[in-house]
C-alpha cells in the first residue's frame, strides 16, 4: 500500500514525518500521470506544482488558511489532496468534478479559477476582509504561474497589496512558460533573477563546500538555503521589481525540493505583511516528453503513461480544424500583402498563428496573457495602416471589451477579430465556453459580426474582412474540426450582411448562424421523411442582418426558429425578436440557443444533448413547434 492511499485530506498529510514527503510527491505525480493519460486534462502545469502543493498543505491549515490557485491548470494535486482523490477519474467529465477550482465543489476551493491573473486580487480582498473582521493570523496565499504574472490585473493587485498591511503570500510558480513560451519583460526579468551567472557561481561554490562535492542535499544545505531566503527577504531592498512594489521577496528557490519548501513556508508563516516567494519549477516535471515539449503537454489528450507518447485519435481524410483553416488562410493573405499581421494573447499554438509565425515571424505578435493590450495594440496597428487579425478565444475576449469599444469601434478602426473557441468548448466548462460574444459584440456600433457555417465560409469571411478596411469586423468560429475536406478553394469576397437560403419550405423557417447550421440540415433531412419541410436560411451575418431576406421570411413563414451556439439573451434570437417587433410582424418565434445559465463541463455530445444542439433534439422541438 502506498502512502498516498491513506491520504484523503490535508489532515492526513500532516501526520507524516518530513522525510516521507518526497515519497508522497512521487506517488502523487504518478497518480496524476496515470489518471490523466486515460482521462485527458491539463497535465504539464499540475506535474510542475506537485512539491509546491504538498508543502503548502503540509504547513498551512486549509481551509481556515486560504489558498487561491491562479488559472487553475496547476491545481490537480490540490484536488487530489482535498477529498477528491476517489473522484479524480471523473475530472472534466460530464457531471464529474471540474478541471478547475470551483467553490461549489469543495470548501478547499475558496475562489473559482479558469482565466488568469486573478489570484492576487482575490487573495488581497480576502486578506483585507479578515483584517476588518479581526482575524490577523489567517494566512492568505495566491499561487500564480503559467504565465499569469504577465497579466496586467496581477500588477494592478500588487500595486495595492504592496502598500497594504494585508497578511498575504504570493507564491510565484516560475516555469518560464504559459502555454506557449512566455514572452515579454516580466518573463525576462524572472529569467534574469534565476540565471544570474554571479549568483549561480556563488551558490554552486557554497553547495560544493557544504556537500563535500557529493552533489547530495543534507540538513545543512537545506537549512542554509531556507535561512538565506528569509534573510534576503529582510535585508535586500529594491533589488527587483517585487521589492520595489513593497513586497518582501524570497527566492528564487527550487520548486521541486519539498523539504526546503516546507522549511521556507514555516518561516514565511511567521512573517506578517505582503510577501512574495519565487519558486522555479519545470512544467511537466516527472514525464520526460512533457518536460521536453511543454507546449504540447500542457493538455496533450490521451497518452502512454509509461513513455508519454501521445495516442493519436485522428482519422484519415478528416475535415481540418477551424484553427488550421484560419492559420493557413492568414498565410495566404500575408503572402500577397505585407501589411497583414497576426496578434494573439499567448495562444499562438491553440489558434494556429504558429503557421504564420513559421513563415513570417516578424509579422506575428504574441503579447502574452494580456487581452486588453492585444486589442489596443491591434488598434494602433490599424491606425497606422497595418491589417491586424487579432485572434482571441471568445471567453478571453470578455476581458478586452472596454478596449473593443473605446479603442477600436469608437474610432472605427478596421481591426479583424477572429474569435476562436466560440460556443461550447467541452471539458473546460463554464469558464471557457464562448457563450457571450454574439451578445456583447452586437451592441457595439460600427461592428460587423459573422459566423461561418463551414471552412470555406471561414476563408471567405477572412478575405472579405481583409478587403473591408472600413470598420471593425468580428468572425467567430468553434473549437475543433469542421465539416468538409475540400476546403482549400479560391478566395471569394462575400456580400456583407447577405444571408444564404439553403432550403425552401413551408410554414416554418429556421434561421441558423454558424456551424450549427450543419446540424439543422441533418434535422431537416430527418423531418422530410415525415412530410415536415421547414425552410432553412444560413444567416452568416448577425450584424448587419439581411433585412430584405427577413422581411420575406416574416411574410412567408408564420413560425420562425433561430439557432445559434451562443446565449439566448442578446444574440440572433434577440435580434430577430427586435426585427419582428419593429416591423409589427406577428410571427411565432422560438429559439435553439444556449440557456440563460452557466453550462457546466463535459464531452461535447453530452453538452449538445443537454442544451438541444443535437439533431434528435432539434427534430423533436421543430416537430412540436411546426404543429402549433
Amino acid at each position: 500500500m502506498s502512502i498516498l492511499d491513506n491520504i484523503n485530506y490535508p489532515s492526513d498529510l500532516k501526520k507524516l514525518e518530513l522525510d516521507q514527503l518526497p515519497v508522497v510527491c512521487e506517488e502523487l505525480r504518478n497518480f496524476i500521470i496515470t489518471n490523466t493519460a486515460e482521462n485527458p486534462g491539463h497535465l504539464g502545469a499540475s506535474l510542475g506544482t506537485v512539491e509546491l502543493t504538498v508543502a503548502l498543505h503540509y504547513v498551512f491549515d486549509m481551509p481556515d488558511d486560504k489558498i487561491v490557485w491562479d488559472v487553475g491548470h496547476q491545481a490537480y494535486g490540490h484536488k487530489i489532496l482535498t477529498g477528491r482523490k476517489g473522484q479524480f477519474h471523473t475530472n472534466r467529465k460530464y457531471k464529474g468534478i471540474s478541471g478547475f477550482p470551483k467553490t461549489s465543489e469543495s470548501e478547499y476551493d475558496v475562489f473559482g479559477a479558469g482565466h488568469s491573473s486573478t489570484s492576487i486580487s482575490a487573495v488581497l480582498g480576502m486578506a483585507t476582509a479578515s483584517e476588518l473582521k479581526g482575524e490577523p493570523q489567517r494566512n492568505h496565499i495566491a499561487v500564480i504561474g503559467d504565465g499569469a504574472m504577465g497579466g496586467g490585473m496581477a500588477f494592478e493587485a500588487m500595486n495595492q497589496a504592496g502598500t497594504s498591511n494585508a497578511n498575504l503570500l504570493i507564491v510565484l510558480n516560475d516555469n518560464h512558460i504559459s502555454i506557449d513560451d512566455s514572452v515579454g519583460g516580466v518573463s525576462q526579468h524572472l529569467l534574469n533573477i534565476t540565471s544570474s551567472p554571479t549568483y549561480n557561481r556563488f551558490k554552486n561554490k557554497l553547495w560544493d563546500f557544504f556537500t563535500l562535492k557529493t552533489d547530495r542535499a543534507n540538513w545543512l544545505t537545506r537549512f542554509l538555503s531556507s535561512l538565506g531566503n528569509v534573510v534576503k527577504g529582510y535585508l535586500l531592498s529594491g533589488s527587483n521589481m517585487f521589492q520595489s512594489m513593497g513586497f518582501r521577496y524570497f527566492g528564487p528557490a527550487n520548486g521541486h525540493d519539498v523539504i526546503q519548501l516546507v522549511e521556507v513556508f514555516r518561516s514565511l508563516k511567521t512573517i506578517p505583511g505582503p510577501k512574495l516567494f519565487h519558486v522555479v519549477t519545470v512544467k511537466g516535471k516527472g514525464l520526460l516528453m512533457a518536460e521536453q515539449d511543454q507546449t504540447t503537454y500542457h493538455a496533450p489528450g490521451r497518452f502512454n503513461p509509461d513513455t508519454g507518447e501521445i495516442i493519436e485519435c485522428s482519422k484519415p481524410n478528416e475535415p481540418p480544424k477551424y484553427q488550421t483553416v484560419f492559420g493557413e488562410t492568414i498565410v495566404e493573405l500575408a503572402k500577397n500583402d505585407p501589411k497583414v499581421v497576426g496578434i494573439t494573447p499567448a495562444m499562438a499554438t491553440g489558434c494556429s498563428l504558429t503557421i504564420m509565425r513559421n513563415v513570417f515571424p516578424e509579422r506575428v505578435f504574441d503579447v502574452g496573457i494580456a487581452e486588453q493590450h492585444a486589442v489596443t495594440f491591434s488598434a494602433g496597428l490599424a491606425q497606422s495602416g497595418a491589417i491586424p487579425f487579432c485572434n482571441i478565444y471568445s471567453s478571453f475576449m470578455q476581458r478586452g471589451y472596454d478596449q473593443v469599444i473605446h479603442d477600436v469601434a469608437l474610432q472605427n478602426l478596421p481591426v479583424i477579430f477572429c474569435l476562436d473557441r466560440a460556443g461550447l468548448v467541452g471539458e473546460d466548462g463554464a469558464t471557457h465556453h464562448g457563450a457571450y460574444d454574439l451578445s456583447f459584440m452586437r451592441g457595439i456600433p460600427n461592428m460587423t459580426i459573422a459566423s461561418p457555417i463551414n471552412e470555406k465560409n471561414l476563408r471567405n469571411l477572412m478575405y472579405t474582412a481583409y478587403l473591408n478596411r472600413e470598420n471593425p469586423f468580428t468572425i467567430r468560429y468553434p473549437r475543433g474540426k469542421g465539416v468538409t475536406t475540400e476546403w482549400r478553394t479560391p478566395l471569394e469576397k462575400m456580400e456583407i450582411g447577405k444571408a444564404n437560403q439553403l432550403r425552401k419550405g413551408e410554414k416554418m423557417a429556421v434561421l441558423s448562424l454558424g456551424p450549427l447550421g450543419n446540424t439543422v440540415s441533418k434535422a431537416l433531412d430527418l423531418l422530410e421523411t415525415e412530410n415536415i419541410n421547414p425552410a432553412h436560411i444560413d444567416m452568416i451575418f448577425l450584424k448587419p442582418l439581411d433585412e430584405k431576406m427577413l422581411h420575406q421570411v416574416a411574410k412567408d413563414y408564420p413560425i420562425i426558429v433561430t439557432v445559434e451556439d451562443g446565449s439566448v439573451v442578446g444574440g440572433l434570437f434577440s435580434a430577430m425578436s427586435e426585427f419582428l417587433q419593429k416591423n409589427n410582424y406577428k410571427n411565432r418565434l422560438h429559439a435553439i440557443a444556449l440557456p440563460d445559465r452557466f453550462v457546466e463541463h463535459g464531452d461535447m455530445e453530452s453538452l449538445y444533448k443537454e442544451v438541444g444542439f443535437d439533431a434528435d433534439s432539434m427534430v423533436n422541438n421543430l416537430k412540436i413547434w411546426f404543429k402549433e
